[in-house]
């Protein structure tokens, strides 16, 4: 089609998230199978790259945006811009999980971080004894500086005895059988409680006069 010379793409195929390392396509089609196309970047310079008419530019792309231009009866037409966005995803999964405190009374709110580095491609899944009931609230930040990390934030307001046990995330790859869990066991109180040891015997003899300390460790 001389009016129509790339095939229109969807909203979805212009936004290209790539692995880090990993080829893709740019996907300007042509209706004509024998059309010469030129990709260029974001400065209007020409790159490089096996093409395609069926899928597109193949190659390994900096992340940026690109553009596919050809010549039909010598006039000039573009397709679509295309943006590539580079993730960054190892193929380990370091993954920890924090917790302040384990012990609670009940009425607190109980937080536990799971915290997946060097990694932006995850799954992340909570398993915890008020999953049932979705009594978890769950909080994501991504921070990329100075290093990428995925801080995934449990919370659960007004604790009860019923959310004492074991909190657990599972982090999954997203394109690779990767797997990484780790837990934490959390004990919720009916109330406060204290430990009294006294450093002395039911029954004491003092002398007249005399100094006598009485020690009690609290707990």
């Amino acid at each position: 089609d001389p009016d129509m010379p790339f095939v229109p793409s969807i909203p979805e195929d212009q936004f290209i998230l790539v692995e880090e390392g990993d080829p893709t396509v740019i996907p300007c089609r042509t209706s004509d199978p024998s059309a010469q196309v030129t990709l260029t970047n974001s400065l209007d310079k020409a790159v490089y790259a096996f093409y395609d008419s069926k899928q597109g530019f193949v190659g390994n792309f900096p992340a940026g945006s690109y553009t596919c231009k050809t010549m039909v009866n010598g006039v000039e037409f573009k397709s679509e811009e295309f943006l590539i966005y580079i993730l960054r995803a190892t193929s380990q999964l370091p993954v920890e999980i924090e917790a302040l405190k384990t012990v609670y009374k009940t009425g607190e709110t109980i937080v536990v971080t799971c915290v997946v580095f060097d990694n932006e491609v995850v799954n992340l899944q909570w398993n915890y004894p008020g999953k049932v009931k979705e009594k978890g609230l769950i909080k994501l930040d991504d921070i990329k500086v100075p290093s990428q990390k995925l801080v995934y934030t449990l919370t659960i307001p007004e604790a009860s005895v019923k959310d004492t046990g074991d909190y657990e995330c599972t982090a999954r790859h997203a394109t690779k059988e990767v797997k990484e869990n780790k837990k934490v066991v959390i004990t919720v109180h009916d109330k406060g409680f204290i430990y009294l040891e006294p450093q002395f015997s039911p029954l004491e003899a003092v002398n007249l006069h005399e100094v006598k300390n009485f020690v009690v460790d609290v707990q």
